[in-house]
């Protein structure tokens, strides 16, 4: 395989190793590792904000420059680790080039999801020497790991078809296989440089070496819900327009009455969910939640008469809610790697931290309109910032929900009382009035609303407005 790749690409994911594969390939003469240059955050490694010359606002605006340059500039073979989040444009560009080495580096996502919420918790990201190792235990969340699970699944399926579509080979390394000096070699031959190194870097070491039942506080609920998984029935959840998949785990059903709700996510969520709680008289928590394929094919089988339904917001007020609970206000709920990158990438004016009290409608609404702006290119594939289910298109959404079923109703908002009046009907019950349950925002959406912001969401959503008929968007 000697000279057969002009570059090469480490993919992987975070606690993953990659710092230390990376750390071990560097070892090697004629292979340069960049680390993660397409991080939409940074270049090569947290808080970096320049590379080679080129800025982080240059290479949003033309990651293939910064791309050709680095190997152009490298005195090897020039590399770079990418992870699933990473900017798509350079990850297309990547898989369709022979030219480029792949190198696939995997662990199994228990451990990484494990390992990241240790991270998380000391904020210790890396070691490199144990007496500054700091330790914790942490609490298994089956919600949170299954989305880890389906981005792993998902990101690996979309490498694994474009290899075979296109009749290339890649590198497959494990974790474990790091220290094995004798693979190392051999990823070395693999990329073209044929001088062996004897020994493995000891820069970096392993941070949490203790078995997991040292390492989660709820050991045995984490064994339960792993049960639970159906191995032999992956799906593909592709992190971009236009395809999702179906998302089974966020599906709600009612306590006892055979109703199935199908939220998408930025709607009227808590809304719908204290509907299905009181047409059977109990408590939200009460509610059945967490499905698996397997689990909701067993809750149709038991339940004569089912009906799924979803619902549909208006764009304008979706990506309003969106706005203010993912970007806008700092917080738990808050993207805020993502809200950091589009204050300095991106130029969207928001504040640093808290909402002010100067903060005004017209400032509201020209952040609202800019972000509908990016929003525009960010789900036509011109971002290095990920399409998040809390603004991806809702046809599209619905579209994944048909990869396992589909909704039997599709309901509006403006309409959820009539219709789920009809909906109880149906299942032979009577149906509790409708609360409405607001999120809250320091500027209410109709103080800004004119037709600037309906033109600026509409440019972004013209799929939805015309799948679904909507005209302007009305209070």
């Amino acid at each position: 395989m000697a000279g057969s790749f002009d570059y090469f690409v480490i993919f992987a994911e975070m606690r993953t190793g990659s710092n230390f594969l990376e750390e071990n390939l560097n070892d090697y003469p004629g292979i340069e590792c960049f680390g993660e240059v397409f991080n939409p955050h940074f270049i090569g490694k947290a808080n970096q904000k320049e590379m080679l010359g080129v800025s982080l606002k240059a290479r949003e605006a033309n990651p293939i420059f910064l791309f050709n340059l680095l190997k152009e500039k490298s005195d090897g073979l020039a590399g770079f680790r990418f992870f699933h989040d990473h900017d798509p444009r350079i990850l297309d560009a990547c898989l369709d080039d022979p030219r480029c080495g792949k190198v696939i580096l995997t662990r199994n996502p228990v451990d990484t999801y494990i390992s990241r919420e240790i991270a998380r918790q000391t904020n210790q990201w890396r070691l490199r020497d144990m007496k500054t190792a700091k330790t914790a235990k942490v609490k298994f969340n089956q919600e949170d790991f299954d989305a880890h699970l389906a981005r792993h699944q998902g990101f690996q399926q979309k490498l694994q078809t474009a290899l075979q579509t296109s009749g290339q080979t890649a590198f497959y390394i494990g974790y474990d296989d790091i220290t094995d000096l004798k693979v190392l070699n051999g990823l070395a031959r693999f990329l073209g440089v044929d001088a062996p190194k004897d020994k493995v870097s000891k820069a970096t070491k392993k941070q949490n070496p203790q078995p997991l039942e040292e390492k989660v506080s709820n050991f045995a609920q984490m064994e339960m819900g792993l049960a639970s998984i159906d191995h032999f029935s992956l799906n593909k959840t592709p992190n971009f327009e236009p395809r999702r998949g179906p998302v089974v785990p966020g599906y709600i059903a009612a306590a006892h009455a055979p109703v199935l709700f199908m939220p998408i996510p930025s709607g009227p969520t808590e809304t719908v969910v204290h509907w299905l709680a009181e047409l059977d008289g109990v408590e939200d928590r009460e509610l059945i939640r967490g499905f698996t394929q397997k689990t909701l094919r067993q809750w149709k089988r038991k339940s004569k008469g089912h009906q799924s339904f979803s619902v549909v917001r208006h764009p304008v007020a979706r990506l309003h809610h969106a706005f203010v609970t993912r970007i806008l206000r700092p917080g738990p709920n808050a993207f805020m790697a993502i809200r950091d990158t589009l204050r300095d990438t991106y130029d969207l004016p928001i504040p640093e931290g808290d909402i002010p009290e100067t903060y005004d409608s017209d400032a509201h609404r020209t952040a609202f309109i800019a972000f509908a702006q990016f929003i525009k290119g960010n789900l036509g594939g011109q971002t290095a910032i990920r399409v998040d289910a809390s603004w991806a298109s809702q046809s599209e959404i619905l579209g994944g929900f048909g990869n396992f079923m589909s909704p039997n109703h599709v309901f509006r908002e403006p309409d959820l009382a009539h219709d789920l009046q009809y909906l109880a009907g149906k299942t032979g019950l009577s149906t509790p009035g409708l609360k409405v349950t607001e999120y809250q925002s320091p500027i209410a959406l109709t103080d800004i609303y004119n037709p600037d912001v309906e033109a600026a969401v509409r440019a972004a959503y013209q799929r939805d407005y015309m799948m679904f008929g909507f005209g302007p968007w009305q209070a």
